[in-house]
């Protein structure tokens, strides 16, 4: 028998700059547990970080500079808490 999915409850956020160089705010909710996700961004070039990220889920978000959740260059965004615009991400994990 399958078991059940489990997800991060709230909302996870973050700023992204459009191609056309508009500001845009991005937000997945109720994300998967356990599970890498590169944030969408939709307008924007591929590839491109995204910065800000706040973590209004009850699970801690392991954001990284790099995508697929690869490289060193990670940081841990207990819930409830939220990082400056100099804080970039390409990919996130939440615990």
């Amino acid at each position: 028998m399958p078991g059940s999915a489990s997800a991060a409850t709230g909302q996870f956020r973050y700023t992204y700059t459009t191609a056309e160089g508009y500001e845009a705010v991005g937000f997945l909710n109720d994300p998967a547990s356990g599970e890498c996700i590169n944030p969408p961004a939709p307008g924007s070039a591929p590839g491109t970080a995204s910065r800000a990220p706040q973590n209004f889920t009850d699970a801690t978000a392991t954001v990284f500079l790099n995508a697929d959740c690869e490289g060193d260059t990670y940081y841990p965004l207990p819930p409830g808490t939220s990082a400056s615009d100099r804080l970039l991400l390409r990919s996130v994990a939440f615990s």
